[in-house]
């Protein structure tokens, strides 16, 4: 198994829409993938619940999330092993943790999505998650259990999910912030990559990934060093691979006569983008991998432009792009703007695979 961090320091560049996307096509390429909603918008999870479902869900978890020992107490054994026979979120899944609780003996099962695609959905109150891994955070250099098992907790959900269901990618959906919720899910990931708006924020996002990337690296070094390899089981035991980055959702000129089809305000911002991540991305989080494929886009220009108002449809819907025009559920209305537009949502799914083939191929396969 394989686990992907997909994050940018800068919101609206297309995040979430691009993990969604990514998964599917690994997914369509035979690769069994879990998807892992990590930012508290949750945005992520739309894709694969209505607002009516996510309440449900998010209300019979209530209880839990405010003391999972007593609502387990009230449910009862047989109530408790009913709640975990429904996919729970993330945060029901690491509270145990944060409470300080045994974990139950049982995995919910994951959100089914399509063939070789499940999901993890989020919830808006994983930061409580993130200010109890905070506090114990130094305590974990005193090599208290229960701090480690804190800052190991979604590395080891991962690695339960994956051995469980057999998954061989994960792919884990963050927030734009350099938290330390954050700082635990990219440094015990395998790997990560940038999506990339072609401006100035994405550069300076960039930076201040790479800024924060090489202090992670060497907490969690020092971490490992000071409670030993018995205790470190979970911790990463080498440095997050950086897959390296692709500009999206940036507005096509086919009369631009740069390779990326770009405006010329646009490109002047994205063609600083490899010197940027050369500059910043801490050397150690590219070891192993050619920099003149690391100064390329990943996939190339395949899934570089935007698609306009089509994501939306697909979120609508809660399926891939080119799954859009033969939905049998489509509303007359929405049939009559996807029929004009079907070859431009079909030809979605070959660009969206070399994009796919490309991570597969710079995370060394899977």
């Amino acid at each position: 198994m394989k686990s992907i961090a997909v994050f940018n320091n800068k919101g609206g560049v297309g995040k979430t829409t691009l993990t969604f996307h990514l998964a599917s096509a690994l997914a369509d390429l035979g690769k069994k993938t879990l998807l892992i909603d990590l930012d508290p918008q949750s945005n992520l999870t739309l894709f694969g619940y209505s607002v009516e479902e996510l309440e449900n869900l998010w209300e019979e978890e209530d209880e839990f999330i405010e003391d999972f020992a007593e609502a387990q107490r009230k449910a009862k054994p047989a109530g408790f092993k009913k709640v975990l026979k429904s996919t729970r979120s993330i945060h029901f899944l690491m509270k145990p943790a944060e409470d300080g609780v045994d974990e139950p003996a049982d995995l919910p099962p994951p959100r089914s999505l399509g063939k070789n695609l499940d999901l993890l959905p989020g919830r808006l109150s994983i930061h409580m998650f993130e200010n109890k891994v905070a506090s114990r955070w130094s305590d974990a250099y005193q090599s208290d259990p229960l701090a480690i098992r804190t800052i190991t907790n979604i590395r080891r959900v991962v690695e339960a999910y994956a051995a469980k269901h057999k998954y061989e990618v994960v792919v884990i959906d963050t927030s734009p912030a350099l938290g330390i919720l954050n700082k635990v899910v990219i440094s015990t990931s395998d790997c990560f990559l940038i999506p990339c708006a072609p401006d100035m924020f994405s550069l300076y996002g960039i930076r201040n990934i790479g800024r924060s990337l090489s202090q992670w690296l060497r907490d969690f070094s020092l971490l490992q060093k000071i409670i030993g390899e018995r205790r470190a089981r979970n911790l990463p035991t080498e440095a997050v691979k950086f897959l390296g980055f692709t500009v999206y959702n940036a507005r096509k000129r086919a009369d631009a006569s740069n390779a990326w089809k770009l405006a010329k305000a646009h490109y002047n911002y994205a063609k600083q983008i490899p010197k940027t991540v050369q500059d910043f991305i801490p050397p150690e989080a590219m070891q192993g991998i050619d920099r003149k494929e690391i100064a390329k886009p990943i996939g190339g220009t395949a899934i570089m432009h935007s698609h306009s108002t089509i994501p939306a449809m697909a979120q609508k819907y809660r399926v891939p792009i080119w799954q859009v025009p033969d939905l049998p559920n489509l509303s007359s209305e929405d049939r009559s703007s996807v029929s004009p537009n079907r070859e431009q949502y079909l030809a979605t799914k070959n660009a969206y695979k070399v994009f796919a083939d490309d991570v597969l191929a710079r995370m060394g396969g899977v």
